[in-house]
C-alpha cells in the first residue's frame, strides 16, 4: 500500500511539475511576414483620402514584415504594431471585454473602441456580405463551409528546438470543419502559458482585424505559448510568425494601457455610419 502511495505521489509531483507557468506579466516581441508568390499580379496602389483610381487593398497592405510589442498585464493587453505602411496600437480589456483601436497610415491617424457584442454583430454582418459575394462570385468561399464552426484537435510531435531562448516543441493543429480539414502546424513553450493570449503576432496583431472579429484558430488547446507557426492565406500567401523575445521579469506600469491623450476614440457605429467605416480608418475612402 505505502508503494502504491509513494508511486502515486511521485506522478502526480510530475503532471504538476509539467504543467506551463501561468504568467500574468510579460512583454513579448513578434514578428509577422506575409510573403506573396512571385507570379502575383493583384499588387493595387495604396492611396491616401485624396488619391485617384480607388482606396487600398488590404490584402496587399499586409504584404511584408510587421513588428508587434505586445504588454500583458492581468486583464489588460496592449500590442502596439507597426511596418512600412502603417502602425497602430490595440488596447484589450478582458474584464471590461471592450477593445480600443488606434490606426494611423500616411497621415491619417484615427481610433474606434468597441464591446464584445459589437465585434460578434460586425462578424456577421461581414459574413453576411460574403454570402452575397458567394452567389456571383465562383471563387469566394461558399457559405455552408464557411459558417461551420470548426472542431480543432492538437497532435503533438516529438520534436523539439529553441526560439527566443524558449525550449519549444513541434504540434499539429487540426481545424474540422466537416466537409474540409485545415491544419497548422505550430512550435509551443510549454514552460509558460497566458491566460489572455494563447499567441501574439499574425491577424492578431492587425487593428480589430484579429482574433476578437476572426473568432479562435485552435491555439487556445495548446499546452503551452505558441512561439511560431506558418500559415496559408488566399491568393497563394503564407504568413509567418515568430516570437523574438519575451520578458517577463519587467514591472509594467498600469499607465502604459492608458489611450493616447492626443486622439479622440469614435465607437465602431460611428466609425461604420456612411459606409466608410474600417475603410476610412486605414486611409482609403469610402466607396
Amino acid at each position: 500500500m505505502k508503494l502504491v502511495l509513494f508511486i502515486t505521489a511521485i506522478l502526480t509531483a510530475t503532471f504538476v511539475f509539467a504543467q506551463p507557468k501561468i504568467v500574468t506579466q510579460a512583454i513579448i516581441t513578434t514578428s509577422t511576414n506575409v510573403i506573396a508568390p512571385d507570379e502575383d499580379e493583384d499588387v493595387t496602389q495604396i492611396q491616401g483620402s485624396q488619391g485617384q483610381g480607388g482606396g487600398f487593398n488590404f490584402r496587399t497592405m499586409l504584404d511584408g514584415e510587421t513588428k508587434t510589442t505586445t504588454y500583458i498585464k492581468g486583464d489588460l493587453v496592449k500590442t502596439d504594431f507597426k511596418s512600412e505602411v502603417f502602425k497602430g496600437s490595440m488596447f484589450r480589456d478582458n474584464e471590461k471585454k471592450m477593445t480600443s483601436t488606434i490606426f494611423e497610415m500616411m497621415g491619417n491617424k484615427q481610433g474606434f473602441y468597441s464591446t464584445d457584442e459589437e465585434q460578434d454583430a460586425m462578424k456577421k454582418r461581414m459574413d453576411s456580405m460574403r454570402d452575397a459575394r458567394a452567389k456571383t462570385d465562383t471563387g469566394a468561399e461558399k457559405p455552408r463551409m464557411r459558417n461551420v464552426e470548426p472542431n480543432y484537435t492538437v497532435s503533438y510531435i516529438d520534436e523539439t528546438k529553441k526560439i527566443a531562448g524558449y525550449n519549444c516543441k513541434k504540434a499539429i493543429i487540426i481545424s474540422d470543419r466537416i466537409i474540409r480539414k485545415d491544419s497548422t502546424t505550430v512550435w509551443y513553450t510549454p514552460e509558460i502559458k497566458f491566460v489572455t493570449v494563447p499567441s501574439t503576432g499574425g491577424m492578431s496583431g492587425f487593428s480589430a482585424m484579429g482574433n476578437q472579429v476572426g473568432g479562435t484558430n485552435g491555439f487556445e488547446k495548446v499546452e503551452g505559448f505558441v512561439m511560431q507557426y506558418d500559415r496559408k492565406m488566399p491568393r497563394g500567401r503564407v504568413m509567418e510568425v515568430k516570437v523574438t523575445k519575451i520578458v517577463t521579469d519587467k514591472e509594467i506600469l498600469a499607465s502604459e494601457f492608458d489611450i493616447p491623450k492626443d486622439i479622440t476614440l469614435k465607437s465602431m457605429k460611428e466609425m461604420n455610419q456612411g459606409g466608410g467605416g474600417m475603410r476610412m480608418m486605414m486611409g482609403g475612402r469610402p466607396q
